[in-house]
Order: C-alpha cells, then structure tokens, then sequence
C-alpha cells in the first residue's frame, strides 16, 4: 500500500473579502492617540501558550525588554490542556536517546508529509532552527525533555519516516517553581489520576493494564512516582501542564511580565509599521507600544462559530474541540484588517471526538484498540480506524453525502469493555449514566437492536462486523489496510495476534460510541514566512508584525507529521520570530 498525506482540499482562505472581520463579529478598536499609554516595551507577545511564552523567553533572552498579555484569567493555554507531544527532529533530547535521525531523513520525510503546501524554505527554518530552540528552553527554564519512545511517525513508512518516532515530551516538573503563580496555570484538557504521575507515553499502557503485565507494571510505576513526589512535598506536574509551567518559570525568571485578563482588541501601526497592541486591562482599552515588534501568538479560532461556519465545512460546531475557550481569532483578525494573507483556514488538527456531556472527548486509543470498528449512517466501515487521528476526520469530511460520515459510530462488543480502559472508565466498569442520556453512547444485546438505537441499517451492520470478524480473525484488512502501518500498532494490544489492531466482535452486549469531527484547535491563520513575520497576501512582510502557533497557517498544511506537530512548530517559530526581532537569526 502507498502512504500519502491527506488529500489537498481548497476553498477561499485568502486576504480577499474586506468584510470578514466585521461578519466575524469584530469591531474597530478605539484610537489610539485618545488611549492611556499602558507600557512600552522591546516586543510585546499577545498570548500566553507555548508559542506566545517561548516568543517571550527568547526576546528576554536576546536582552529585549518584553511582555506577554493574556486573554485569559490563566496562563498557558491550549499547550497548557494537552498531552505536550513536542515533534522537532534532530532535537539533542532525541540524539542523547539514541535515535538515528539524520538532517537528510528528516527533510525528506517532512517534505514527503508537506508536499507543496509549505514553501520549502519554511519547511528548512522549522528543520534547522527547532532543535536550538529545544537546547535554548532547557538552558533558559527548569524544563527537561523525554523521548516518547516508540510512539511512531504518522506516515513511517514514507521516505525518512521513523518507526520509533521522533516525538519528545516534558520530563516532571515540580509545580512549587513557580509559588503562587501555579493557580494561574490553565488546567489540563483530562486531569492525571490521583496520586499519580503519568506522561503522554505511558497512556498506551495504562489502557491495557487489565490484560498486559506491562500495562500493570506501568501503572505500578506512575504510581510510584506519585508517592515519592508526595512524600518530598512535591506538586508532580507532566504533560502540558509541566511544558506551561516551565515555560512560565522561565519568563519569572527572566524578569518578563504576563498580564493576565488582558485580551487583544487590535494592532496598532505607525506609519505602515506595526508599533504596539490595543488591549483591554482592568476594564479599560490602553495601548501597548512594541519598540521592535509584536508577536501573534494567540491560538486559533476553534471557538469562534461565525468563523468556522465562514471558513469550514458542515457540519461544524465549537462545541467538539478541545482548545482553549479563549481562542476565538482575536489576533488572526487583528492582523486581517492590517492586510495580512490567511492559509489553512478550512483545516484543523482534527481527531475523532465523542461529544460527552460538558467536554468532547478526544478519541486515540479506543478507535484503534481490537474489538472495535467504526461505521456511517448506512452502516459501513469507510476508514482505516487505526490512521492518523487527523486522516480519520478529513475522511468522514470527502465522503459522499448521500452515505454521510458524520456522526460515525465506533462500535465495540463487551470483550473489548472487559480488557481495555475507555476513557477514564476502567475495564468492566458502567459508563456514566449521561453518556446514555445524551445519546454519545448506546448498548444493546444484539446488533440489530444497536444499530435501531443509532439509526442505521440492521442488515448492513450485520453484514459490516460479519465482514470485519473475518478479517480480524484473518488478522489481514484487505478493505481498509488496518495494521499495515507501524504507526496503526502503538494504541493496541500487543497479546492480540497475528495482528494487535484487530479482534473480532463476539460477546454481548454490544456498544455504539457517537464520533464526530473533534479537533486540538484550528491550524489555519496567518500566512507568515520562514522569519515568522506576516506576509499580506502579495508575500510582502507586513513590517514589526510575526506571528506563530495557531494564529499562524501551520508548516505542516494539511498534513500531521507525528505526535507533537502542533507545539513543537508553535515553540519554534516563536523562537524563530523572537530571534529576528533581535536581529540574531
């Protein structure tokens, strides 16, 4: 089988209609010759997540005096809710680890992923200056780094593609670094359980701890650390949790300022030149003035319904990401009415989601563990359940309408219930009362009454498991290639054989899990260059304006090159951004 990126779907994203910001519920900000002067600083960074505070530390770093405004009550946003995967080949954690990356397998890999989406000197600057960029936070905050061993590129087997995976993840960080500070820091997306101390890497096996010796050894040991960090009097943070907080230390360190609830209200420019930020602090607007420039870090437009009904496809809702309440485009439309060009605005870094009741739930490892497929609405499997997360949803989005994708339904049999943990509902254990009632889950004793509860076609449910148990027992999916990749095998079973990512369906009751098109944030935005300054959809730089993370149109297009593909291009091109603005790129 040939491994290629998502297909190349274009719709308008650029500069063009003039009336967008308006219809995007904006509005002009007040003068800012009538505004009280607020402060004047070297750079002024607008947003507080791993772009935004990696920005700030590198500009405090080059001896530029520097701000951060929030629009938040916290600090650290979408990166501060994630896992904190970090994809930066090359990177001295990765090397230290033993992993046989090289430049050359790299480049080739990224440009494989990419294609033409990127102009390949934006591919290049994230490639060179990326592994820097991890040696300076290390040197530059409390911050230390692991290697997620294992867990794959998305594509490996592409040219450069590392089975092994080139994803690193933040070491534990002692939440006490930062005092008082740390009740400002966003919570995460799914909180650790209690008394432990669990990375991104260990949730594989955490999910099989009923059924793998592993699995349990590894819970037994993110407990353990659990309680050594409380018998030292430690707060044990992991994740994006440690990967905001470190980032934070370092800006307290480095003397740098985070002005919380201080949303952006618009850019201020002098003479063609982008000078300082309009903002909102403690209720009144004020001006914030930038000696050398102005970073855009203020993540996407998730949140932002009017703009996703714009720029995206139906059916399309806020209610199904799990960025930051606060990203709603402020700074993407902020710099649309200087000129600047937008890209990837149709797109996002799409996963499979279960609308829950309060949260949708971000679907990784219960798609791809045995025991389970996903159907649409005529009840027929369309995808490889065990692909990149982000390939799943840009399926159910290019299917024939007249057989919809969207909701698709991941169905499992109480096999699957006893081994595996779902969600945080461990093996065995009933789900929540209000999954039922909210219609996210369904059980039924035979197929035919499930496929009544979720609306699609007994017969062609029937025939769909029919089908797929005969593959599984096969362990080959001629119809989908399930398996055929490395990356299909790190969320599975490692006992299921001859091929961990399948396991027929057998033991009642049977279970149906409602999967719509979730996302980790939008990834289209600013068009910016390989300096990460805004372009106007001419390509001229609109000049003291850059931008990085969602704010900007992602290095990676359409695509998804591994685990961490939003945060490490987000932490790099601020550093590469910050370093510009100093004059020592």
């Amino acid at each position: 089988m040939t491994y290629e990126s998502p297909s190349r779907r274009r719709v308008l994203t650029g500069a063009g209609a003039t009336g967008l910001a308006l219809a995007a519920g904006t509005h002009p900000s007040a003068r800012a010759a009538d505004l009280p002067l607020l402060g004047t600083y070297d750079v002024v960074v607008i947003g507080s997540g791993a772009a935004g505070m990696t920005a700030a530390l590198t500009a405090a770093k080059q001896g530029l005096s520097c701000v951060v405004v929030e629009k938040a009550a916290t600090f650290g946003g979408s990166a501060a809710r994630s896992g904190a995967g970090i994809w930066i080949p090359n990177n001295p954690v990765l090397l230290a680890a033993g992993v046989p990356d090289t430049p050359a397998k790299a480049a080739a890999y990224l440009a494989a992923v990419v294609g033409s989406d990127v102009p390949a000197v934006r591919q290049q600057a994230f490639l060179a200056h990326g592994p820097a960029m991890i040696s300076f936070v290390m040197a530059n905050s409390p911050l230390r780094f692991r290697w997620m061993e294992g867990y794959s590129d998305y594509y490996p087997e592409l040219p450069g593609g590392l089975p092994g995976g080139r994803s690193i993840e933040p070491d534990q960080l002692d939440g006490h670094v930062l005092g008082a500070e740390l009740a400002r820091l966003n919570p995460p997306y799914l909180a650790v359980p209690a008394g432990m101390v669990v990375f991104s890497a260990d949730y594989k096996w955490l999910a099989l701890s009923a059924v793998s010796v592993k699995g349990a050894a590894v819970a037994a040991e993110c407990l353990a650390r659990g309680t050594k960090a409380a018998l030292l009097g430690q707060k044990p943070l992991t994740m994006g949790q440690s990967l905001a907080a470190g980032l934070r230390a370092g800006l307290s360190s480095a003397g740098v300022p985070v002005w919380l609830n201080t949303p952006l209200t618009d850019l201020h420019t002098e003479a063609g030149t982008v000078t300082g930020a309009v903002v909102t602090r403690d209720g009144a607007a004020g001006l914030v003035r930038a000696r050398r420039g102005v970073v855009v870090g203020s993540g996407g437009f998730e949140h932002n319904a009017a703009m996703r009904a714009q720029y995206q496809q139906q059916p399309i809702g806020t209610e199904w990401t799990v960025g930051a309440k606060e990203n709603t485009g402020d700074g993407i439309r902020a710099g649309q009415r200087l000129g600047a060009g937008l890209a990837l605005m149709e797109d996002a870094w799409w996963g499979p989601a279960i609308p829950l009741p309060g949260d949708p739930y971000f679907c990784l490892a219960e798609r791809t563990l045995p025991g389970g497929l996903l159907v649409n609405q005529a009840g027929a499997r369309f995808v490889n359940e065990a692909a990149p997360y982000s390939d799943v949803v840009h399926t159910m989005y290019e299917r024939d309408p007249t057989a919809p994708d969207i909701p698709a339904w991941l169905i499992v049999d109480q096999n699957y219930r006893n081994r595996y943990l779902f969600k945080d509902v461990a093996p065995t254990f009933v789900l929540p009362a209000d999954w039922y009632t909210s219609g996210a889950a369904h059980k039924a004793w035979t197929l035919d009454a499930l496929a009544t509860s979720i609306g699609v076609p007994a017969t062609a449910l029937r025939t769909t498991v029919d089908r797929f148990n005969s593959l599984a027992r096969s362990g080959k999916d001629t119809d989908f290639h399930r398996g055929d990749s490395a990356y299909d095998h790190y969320y599975t079973d490692p006992s299921v054989l001859p091929n961990s990512c399948l396991a027929p369906l057998w033991l009642p009751p049977y279970h149906a899990f409602r999967i719509v098109p979730g996302d980790l944030g939008t990834k289209g935005g600013l068009r910016t260059d390989a300096r990460a300054r805004v372009l106007r959809a001419d390509g001229s730089a609109i000049p003291g304006l850059y931008a990085a993370g969602n704010a900007s149109a992602a290095v990676m297009g359409h695509s998804y090159a591994g685990a961490g593909s939003t945060i490490g291009p987000a932490m790099t091109f601020g550093y590469i951004a910050a370093r510009d603005i100093a004059g020592v790129l």
